[in-house]
Formats: C-alpha cells, structure tokens, sequence
C-alpha cells in the first residue's frame, strides 16, 4: 500500500479544496476522521449479523480485514468502507434453519461469483455489466430480496409492539427531523433507544442478559467453516447481482464527487469486494460490500483520504476482540428488530424502485411489466419448490425467473417486430 502525502499544512482543509484519495490530514486529525467513519458505518454492519444469527465479532473482523485489501486491491484509489451487506439478510434468514456453516457456502460462493465478474470486468470493460443487468433486472432482483422477507419484520414487531413501536418512532424522527451524522445514523439510534426501553422494562431475554455477564472483554471472535449446499446457494446466488450494482454505484458516487475518472478501478472493486466477501464466508462472517453511508462523511468533510478508512478497519477489528461486545449485540430483543426492520426491508426494496425510476424504464413496455410482475411475486410470495430434494424459495426462483426470460422475450419481441416491419414493406 502506498504512502499518503500530507495535504497542506496537514491541520486544514481550506475553501474550495480537499483531501485526495492519497493524501491525508496530520495522524489525530486523520484517527478522528477515521472513528467518524466507524460511526457510520456501525450500526449497519452490526445490524446484519445480529438479524441473521451470525457472531456479532467475527463480522466486524472481516469487514476490517476485507476494507484494508480493499485499499490494497484498488491501490488506494477508492476510499471505501467494505460493511456487512442488507442484500444477505433475505437468503440467509430464509436458508437459517440450513444452520450456519450452510449459510456460510453461500456467501462463500457469492463472495467467488463476485471476483470472476470482477475478473471478466477487467478483461471486457464495465460496459459488459449494462448488457449483462440491465436496470430492469438489477431493479427487480433488489425488489424482491428486500420485500421477501416482510412477514419475519411483522412477526418480530407483534412480539414487542410497544418496543417495535418505540424503535420505529426514533428511526424515523432522527432519519427525517435530524441533520449531519445521527440522520446518517438512525437505524442505530433506533436500536439503542429500544434496547434500553427493554433493559429498563425487563424486555431482555434473561439466557441473553446471563451470557453478557460471563462473557469475557477481550478474546478471539468465533470462528466457523463452511458447507456447499445447493439449496442454500441458490438463494444467495441472486444477491451477486445486488453487489455488483451496489459496487458500480459507490465507485461511480466517489467519481463524482471526487472529480476522477475511476472506471478502470471498477474490476478492481469487485475483485476486492469478491475476496472480502470470500473470506468472511470461510471464517464465520457475513458478506460485505462498499457503504454509501460513508460517502455522506466524506461529503461532510471534504476528505476523500484512504487513510482515514485504514484506520476506520483498525478500530473494526480491535472491537472485533470483545466477546463482551458480541454477547451485547447478541442482547437485542424481538421488538427492537422488527422496529428496525419493518423500515430497513422497505427501503432495500424501494431501492430497487429508485433503479427503475433513475433509469427511466418503462413498465409501459409489456416485457418489463410482466416479467418483472411474475418475478417480484414469486419473490415476495416466497414460491417454494422441491426439485431432486433440493428446496428452492422465492428468491431464488424470482431473481433466475427475471434474469433468464428478460433477454429471452426481449429477443422474441424484437423478432417479431423485425418480421412485422418486413411483412409490411411494399414488394417489387
């Protein structure tokens, strides 16, 4: 990894300037950039593990240990924090009776379909991905996983109305009302306000509140091995999708904002991506991908140093060395998780929405309305077939639906009009 030069006189950011990617502030100014990308990036990476039944820890020590290869991989061009990623959460809640070292093939798996389209990116360009996916099928496979899992949200929420209700109320004032950090921050807020409604209310799992206290304050995380199963695969195969755009996407927003042309480091991001994702499936964590909450903090400050990020993966793998940390995480009632949830799964699927609609496609178009209409159904309905005693569920059969009769009615469609258009001109 290269060296950063010191930007100015290292203790200011003047009018009009800021921090590039290689440079940096002095080094407290630069620790205190880095712990406000902690912040915001925490709550969502901890959230993640704690919905789906992963060791809180041992997420926090891949996501470290995935943003520093990051950095290395893109050659410190793409200042990036690599958190857990929301597009799990559907699969794997749905694959978690498969237990865990199952859940753990699929992100492997995915983490491994994520560097080869990396690879082939490098090799062909990133215009590959616009034939590949377009908006239509990126858009749709994000509907689904994201509203597949509505009625595990609901159900959470009617254990603990009044804390789901406390949870949600706080979530949605701090992400409307607040400005700055805390609105960036408000699915975190919300989790705190209601776990302390449940402490103070006797609202915690007892079992729970037990193994916080014997937990000890520092030691190693848990870590857990992998099993390929194809059910569970399946389900988290589609989620590739999702990662290749959330991926596209950041690089693009830091281009942006950055004034720099980082189309080259496209492949390069997948691949770091890929890797990340890769090791925390054949260590016991969950898959990442690059955060967009991050790129708010940039914004604020002006400071697009990697540096500030390397210490940001520091700080996530010295929490990662608490179990009393993992044992407080693992605390988190019903109520608060449906709360958080309830918002947290609509705004994965409106994000798909937002695809669509940047995008411009046009649902007038009948091979968009109705593949797109058969496939969010399977995915949210969560169609469940047996094939050769393998399972497969919604999302999986939604996202290949999509994915496979798109280009193939598209193709079908053009053919007709080419022949209709040939039908119709005037013979010699």
């Amino acid at each position: 990894m290269t060296m950063w030069s010191v930007h100015g006189d290292g203790r200011r950011v003047r009018d009009g300037e800021v921090v590039a990617p290689n440079e940096r502030l002095n080094w407290p100014l630069t620790v205190g950039l880095g712990l406000q990308h902690v912040a915001a990036m925490f709550g969502a990476t901890v959230l993640v593990p704690t919905l789906t039944g992963f060791p809180a820890t041992t997420t926090l020590l891949f996501s470290g240990v995935g943003t520093l290869l990051f950095l290395l991989i893109t050659r410190n061009r793409v200042p990036s924090y690599l958190g857990s990623s929301f597009a799990f959460i559907g699969p794997l809640m749905a694959a978690r009776e498969e237990g865990m070292a199952a859940q753990l093939g699929g992100v492997l798996t995915a983490g491994l379909l994520l560097m080869g389209v990396g690879v082939a990116v490098k090799a062909l360009g990133v215009r590959l991905l616009d034939s590949v996916m377009p908006p239509v099928v990126t858009g749709a496979v994000v509907v689904l996983i994201g509203l597949n899992l509505a009625p595990v949200a609901t159900g959470s929420f009617a254990k603990q109305p009044l804390i789901g209700a406390l949870t949600l109320g706080v979530i949605l004032v701090c992400a409307v009302v607040s400005r700055g950090l805390l609105s960036r921050i408000s699915i975190l807020a919300g989790v705190l306000a209601g776990w302390v409604a449940a402490a103070l209310t006797g609202g915690l799992a007892s079992e729970r509140v037990d193994a916080l206290g014997a937990a000890g304050w520092f030691g190693l995380p848990e870590f857990q091995g992998p099993l390929l199963r194809p059910s569970v695969i399946l389900l988290v195969i589609p989620v590739v999708i999702v990662l290749v755009a959330e991926n596209v996407g950041h690089v693009k927003a830091v281009a942006a904002v950055t004034g720099r042309n980082l189309d080259g480091s496209v492949g390069d991001a997948l691949i770091a991506d890929g890797l990340a994702t890769t090791l925390a499936g054949a260590g016991g964590g969950s898959g990442t991908t690059t955060y967009a909450e991050n790129i708010g903090v940039m914004a604020a400050t002006r400071v697009y140093s990697t540096a500030t990020y390397a210490v940001a993966a520091l700080a996530a793998v010295l929490l990662s060395l608490s179990p009393k940390f993992g044992a407080l995480v693992n605390t988190v009632p019903d109520g608060v998780l449906g709360g958080a949830t309830l918002v947290l799964y609509g705004m994965i699927g409106l994000l798909g929405v937002r695809i669509w609609m940047t995008n411009k496609v046009d649902f007038a178009d009948p091979v968009n309305l109705l593949v797109v209409g058969a496939a969010i159904v399977a995915g949210i309905g969560n169609l469940e077939l047996t094939i050769g005693g393998t399972t497969v569920g919604g999302i999986a059969w939604g996202s290949m639906f999509v994915v496979v009769a798109y280009p193939l009615l598209r193709w079908l469609r053009h053919r007709g009009e080419k022949e209709e258009l040939s039908a119709r001109r005037p013979r010699g």
